[in-house]
């Protein structure tokens, strides 16, 4: 999965965020809105982190996102 994907189901996605970065609070995730540049700037703020970890572990997180769902989808079509 790409992010334009992950910011087209943000509302959906939102639950994942959360469980991924603790810190981000519900206002943040409606402030961010699926955009991701926006998502990185608050994983700075929030953790302390410079910019290219924030950006790395988004990206990491676009990953496993798509390995989850398709792990979803087999175990449906199972």
């Amino acid at each position: 999965m790409n992010w334009d994907q992950i910011e087209g189901k943000w509302k959906q996605s939102m639950g994942k965020v959360k469980e991924k970065w603790g810190k981000l609070t519900d206002d943040d995730l409606t402030t961010i809105n699926g955009k991701k540049e926006q998502l990185v700037g608050k994983i700075q703020e929030r953790y302390g982190i410079a910019k290219d970890a924030a950006e790395k572990q988004v990206d990491e997180f676009t990953r496993s996102y798509r390995s989850g769902d398709s792990a979803k989808a087999k175990a449906k079509s199972s």
